[in-house]
């Protein structure tokens, strides 16, 4: 049978049931038995901390674009705790968590949203903050240009008579990394912070 015309038959039947019924193993190949399954495009993602999904041609293409920003979003938080190490992260972690972590997730879903689903697999997070007083936390690069697209930086404020903040932001590739785009402020206290990774 064309495969156009089982995913036809596909549509119309999970439509008539209003989803109750796929009838995928009506309307499976037989020469493709012997086939081997398809292989997920994620392979860096454990398979313990994520749901498994069925690969097949009628997948939801939404699918896969949110276990790969759940993914880019577990790795976000996992390289900015690195980052503030034990002195600082204990201090921060709860506004970080509510404030600036769904910031990232939400820029996160936007940045992936201009690629298209194939290209995902392309994207890759940084996996080495930078420690003492520089700014970055992580970047997100497209392996295929070996070049960033867009990186998240925490800057280190002291304005006089206030406190000392963390100024989360992040810079893209849209405008040659020029602009700050705001994520959120933690503030500190008048004593100097430790430094990043201690």
């Amino acid at each position: 049978m064309p495969k156009w015309l089982r995913k036809t038959l596909l549509v119309a039947i999970t439509i008539a049931t209003f989803g109750m019924v796929t009838p995928q193993a009506l309307l499976a190949d037989p020469s493709s038995e012997d086939k081997q399954p398809k292989r997920d495009i994620y392979e860096t993602i454990p398979s313990s901390e994520t749901k498994t999904l069925i690969h097949s041609d009628e997948d939801i293409y939404e699918s896969e674009r949110d276990r790969f920003i759940s993914y880019m979003s577990k790795e976000a938080k996992e390289q900015s705790y690195l980052k503030f190490g034990t002195r600082i992260g204990p201090v921060i972690e709860d506004e970080f968590n509510e404030v600036i972590l769904p910031n990232i997730e939400s820029v996160i879903s936007d940045i992936t949203a201009l690629y298209p689903e194939e290209d995902l697999s392309n994207l890759t997070i940084s996996s080495t903050p930078s420690g003492k007083t520089s700014e970055k936390i992580f970047h997100i690069m497209d392996n295929k240009t070996n070049k960033d697209i867009i990186r998240f930086h925490v800057r280190r404020d002291n304005r006089p008579q206030e406190p000392y903040a963390f100024n989360f932001h992040y810079h893209t590739v849209h405008d040659q990394f020029q602009k700050h785009h705001e994520l959120g402020i933690i503030y500190w206290d008048k004593n100097t912070p430790p430094h990043w990774m201690t």
